[in-house]
């Protein structure tokens, strides 16, 4: 039986190989319900929210990691992040009124685009920032391109995706210090063995099934599995915060102009209405007002028609 939105560790002893399996499906679902997402975008952006649980399944963090997409082709952005609970959110943004052949990406983001990941820790840590160019026709082999420039470590990514459902495998050769097998042939036989996988396979099986399917003549160390989730951090406690850090004159005249002010997250797309009363409710008792930037961290935005 396969165990739905989970991400689960494994280790082939034979091989000198460790690996990770996610598997996203409401997640996956509550991640696109509310855009209706062209096909070729909604598959790379599958891919992206399979590959940063597989990411950030490689390192030890206490905060999120973001991984990010950005060029100047019909998508101009396309963003994940997920903390270091198994939460996720994300997005894409696109010009409409350009065509989209196929879901290569230098067709989707233009042939100069860079992907970027960050690494933002809770608690006395420093950010870390890692910066690439996409030279890859696919999600995949980019990050593997990444992790070769970062970890210097063999790493190969299988990544499907359909309606319901949003996959990954990520398989690494161990560190010299780390090996047992000693196998010279491991490597190569474990990628080999990975790539016999249909996509249809990847979105219908459980990890288990899957695992047995391509290494049932290795020894292979399966761990329990952990939840994921689909989880956006916007709340109507942050948009207050937000509409008063634009302070009373600026929502006053947004609410004049439109009748009520209107915040979508642009994460998940809720939306939070604020009318006449909800105003004066939030601004009970300020005598001053400060103008200040709108944060940004929930990627959430004032509607201004």
């Amino acid at each position: 039986m396969r165990n739905q939105d989970t991400q689960q560790k494994f280790m082939v002893d034979t091989c000198d190989v460790r690996g990770h399996i996610v598997q996203m499906d409401d997640t996956w679902r509550n991640a696109i319900a509310r855009v209706d997402y062209p096909a070729p975008i909604r598959q790379v952006l599958g891919e992206a929210f399979a590959a940063a649980a597989l990411l950030a399944s490689t390192i030890k963090f206490d905060g999120k990691l973001t991984l990010q997409v950005r060029g100047e082709g019909p998508v101009y952005l396309l963003v994940v992040q997920v903390t270091d609970d198994g939460s996720l959110r994300g997005l894409a943004r696109w010009h409409e009124d350009q065509e989209l052949a196929d879901a290569s990406l230098e067709t989707l983001f233009g042939s100069n685009a860079r992907m970027i990941v960050t690494i933002e820790a809770k608690r006395n840590a420093e950010s870390y920032q890692g910066i690439v160019p996409l030279e890859s026709d696919n999600l995949a082999g980019a990050l593997q391109a990444y992790f070769r420039t970062s970890e210097q470590l063999p790493t190969r990514l299988f990544l499907a995706v359909n309606e319901s459902s949003a996959v990954g495998v990520l398989i690494q050769k161990l560190p010299t210090d780390e090996r047992q097998a000693h196998d010279s042939d491991g490597w190569q036989r474990a990628a080999v063995l990975c790539e016999t996988l249909t996509d249809e396979e990847l979105c219908t099986e459980g990890s288990e099934v899957l695992l047995h399917r391509i290494f049932h003549e290795e020894q292979v160390r399966v761990f329990e599995p952990e939840p994921v989730r689909f989880h956006c951090s916007c709340s109507r406690e942050r948009t207050d915060g937000m509409l008063a850090g634009l302070g009373k004159t600026e929502v006053h005249s947004i609410l004049e102009e439109q009748g009520k002010v209107e915040i979508i997250c642009e994460f998940c797309d809720a939306v939070y209405n604020y009318d006449k009363v909800d105003v004066a409710a939030l601004f009970k008792g300020v005598a001053t007002e400060v103008i200040a930037p709108l944060a940004d961290d929930d990627g959430s935005e004032v509607t201004r028609h």
